[in-house]
């Protein structure tokens, strides 16, 4: 175990995180993948990949169970860690029309719970560990066009945090990433999406890839072009 490059990955009980969790296990890596709750696809990873794949509970938007992932996994060095947590409410509706509370969770989860985890986890990644959120093109400012308006707001909140976080650490030697999957099928992509999501997670992995040992923040897509903020 370790002689094998350690990945963290957080949110990954289906969907985007599975696939990144299942990514990193298939190129030979040491996966520690978080889910809030049990997870039939987390489990059947473990048969696959067996010892390679550990799993942890932990529910994001508690800071407390964040705080407890951080504990257990003290002595633990990593490679990469990556924030996968998203969801999406009420993407049709506009401010007025919006329910308080579900503006509120997308703003929870999409954006101040991963950066309360890269706040933890930071000083565990090595010198050339890269730190990766998971963005969307939606949450550019400069390209916004006026679709699902609040959840493109939260995720422009994360990058916006992003940005803050690398100001505090503008001589560290670790990559920030905010990387943009594309519009992928998934529960909450939708059927509609244009990508499967072996068109979009190998590619998001190999960006990370190319990234390590390269300071500083960029937000970009899975194919690594820097996208305007």
């Amino acid at each position: 175990m370790s002689n094998k490059s350690t990945a963290l990955i957080v949110g990954a009980s289906r969907g985007l995180g599975l696939a990144l969790a299942e990514e990193y296990c298939i190129r030979g890596w040491q996966v520690i993948a978080t889910s809030r709750g049990s997870s039939q696809g987390l489990e059947k990873l473990q048969g696959s990949f067996g010892a390679s794949l550990e799993v942890e509970q932990v529910d994001i938007v508690d800071l407390d169970s964040a705080k407890g992932l951080r504990q257990r996994l003290d002595a633990r060095e990593l490679d990469v860690l990556f924030v996968n947590a998203g969801i999406c409410k009420a993407n049709e509706l506009n401010a007025l029309q919006v329910e308080e509370k579900d503006y509120l969770d997308m703003l929870l989860t999409n954006a101040l719970s991963p950066m309360r985890l890269i706040e933890l986890f930071y000083d565990r990644l090595n010198a050339k560990g890269v730190a990766a959120v998971m963005s969307s093109e939606l949450g550019s400012i400069t390209d916004a066009k006026g679709f699902w308006e609040l959840y493109s707001s939260s995720k422009a909140a994360l990058n916006m945090l992003m940005k803050h976080f690398h100001s505090r650490h503008v001589d560290d030697t670790r990559a920030l990433l905010a990387i943009a999957p594309g519009w992928v099928r998934t529960d909450m992509g939708t059927d509609n999406a244009l990508l499967d999501i072996s068109e979009s997670i190998p590619l998001v992995v190999d960006v990370v890839a190319r990234n390590a040992g390269v300071p500083g923040l960029r937000f970009t897509d899975r194919h690594g072009n820097e996208l305007p903020w």
